[in-house]
């Protein structure tokens, strides 16, 4: 995996767009500045899920963004995405490595824990996601993850980190600062009125950062 992971990391919701919808959101996003797209679809529908994740594929490639499947190795192989996300009761890490290849990008939920986060990078993973960091209503139960988490996880990793949970471009730019080299983002981008433009906001929280 030779691709630089850092940015804006837009995740889809089947709740907020579906079909052409949800293609129009994405390349708004992606017109927005969005670095990463990661196509997460908790239906039942495998037809919607295959039809969707193609379309955006397709969509993805032609701008040179990669695109992750949450959670499901059959269509990321079936669609020849550029990777999979998985959480802790997914497929073992290893199982995806074996079956996407060397030049796959696979994430790995880390929640709250550093020691899960340091076991996904010995065992290949290319980024550690940590969150909840605020109030989420894509998973308004999930664990909370302190900011000092990322901090120790920058010092400690050296794969990129990504922060989740809540995040907005007011209260996203103390996590970049912290070591967040990706903010992944649901609510903040996708049930906003102007994608595009929220989109620029999050973009600009890393340029700002780099100044």
């Amino acid at each position: 995996m030779t691709r630089q992971l850092s940015g804006l990391y837009a995740i889809t919701d089947q709740t907020l767009g579906e079909g052409n919808k949800l293609y129009a959101q994405v390349e708004a996003a992606i017109f927005g500045g969005t670095r990463i797209v990661q196509y997460r679809d908790k239906s039942s529908s495998q037809a919607k899920r295959l039809e969707e994740a193609t379309q955006l594929l397709t969509l993805c490639r032609i701008h040179n963004v990669p695109l992750i499947i949450n959670d499901d190795l059959a269509l990321a192989q079936q669609i020849n995405a550029d990777g999979v996300h998985l959480g802790r009761d997914d497929i073992p890490l290893q199982q995806a490595r074996n079956e996407l290849g060397t030049s796959a990008i696979i994430g790995i939920s880390c929640y709250n824990s550093l020691q899960y986060a340091r076991d996904a990078a010995s065992a290949g993973a290319d980024y550690v996601a940590f969150g909840r960091f605020f109030t989420s209503s894509t998973k308004p139960h999930a664990v909370k993850a302190n900011i000092d988490l990322l901090q120790q996880a920058k010092k400690a990793l050296s794969i990129p980190v990504v922060a989740i949970g809540g995040i907005t471009p007011e209260n996203g730019a103390q996590l970049v600062q912290a070591g967040a080299d990706m903010l992944a983002v649901i609510q903040g981008l996708f049930a906003q009125q102007n994608i595009q433009l929220a989109c620029r906001q999050f973009a600009k929280l890393f340029e700002d950062h780099q100044i």
